[in-house]
């Protein structure tokens, strides 16, 4: 039997409550990929590149939600700002302040979620609470007109030990919850959780995922470019 993008999609949507966004994480998929899945309905997509995700951006339908989801560096910012619904990892006060910067340049806001390390592996990316706490308490931020920050993003240890995982979302969750108290109580805009991906969205999704991100359950494995 053949493999069937919206096959796949539609039973993945039959799993997720109606109050939680699915992210189809199309990066190193070919636009007929992705065209096959929002034929099917699905309007989030997910990249971590930059220069592809404006390729992708200029040739699929304008109503698509570009959701950029890998480590943003501050001279690739430029090639979405015009565009991007929401940039998922921001995880320094640098970054924050040039997409503050070019959002301004295209009269814009953009949302972007605050990533937390949350994972017990060591990884490259994420705030801490006090890293949290310095960037929002800063008078440079402050000063930020152009940014929306929208919520919070981790992404869990890369294991088969569900339990680990769930102690991570739990703990996002409860980051989500502090900040939501303590320096966004009164915006309505600060709510979104994105956690979660095919390996573990369903045990995300108990623990609180308002977005998960899903590729290789939609669009089979992930295409990887050859060498010669």
């Amino acid at each position: 039997m053949s493999f069937s993008i919206t096959d796949q999609l539609n039973k993945l949507k039959q799993g997720i409550p109606d109050q939680v966004k699915l992210v189809a994480v199309s990066k190193t998929k070919p636009v007929e990929d992705i065209m096959e899945a929002y034929k099917a309905g699905q309007r989030h997509f997910g990249e971590n590149k930059a220069q592809e995700m404006e390729t992708k951006h200029e040739q699929l339908p304008a109503d698509i939600a570009w959701h950029f989801i890998g480590h943003l560096q501050t001279n690739k910012v430029k090639y979405i700002a015009a565009y991007v619904s929401l940039i998922e990892a921001v995880d320094s006060l640098k970054l924050l302040k040039e997409i503050n910067k070019q959002a301004a340049k295209n009269d814009r806001i953009i949302p972007c979620l605050l990533q937390f390390h949350i994972a017990e592996e060591d990884t490259k990316f994420g705030l801490d609470r006090d890293e949290a706490t310095a960037l929002l308490e800063s008078d440079v931020f402050k000063k930020m007109k152009n940014i929306q920050i929208a919520g919070v993003m981790g992404m869990a240890t890369f294991t088969e030990d569900m339990d680990q995982v769930r102690r991570e979302f739990k703990h996002l969750k409860a980051i989500f919850d502090w900040l939501k108290s303590e320096c966004f109580s009164e915006e309505e805009s600060f709510r979104e959780i994105s956690m979660g991906m095919s390996g573990d969205y369903p045990v995300a999704i108990e623990e609180g995922a308002t977005i998960v991100r899903v590729g290789s359950l939609i669009f089979g494995e992930r295409n990887y470019p050859t060498t010669t």
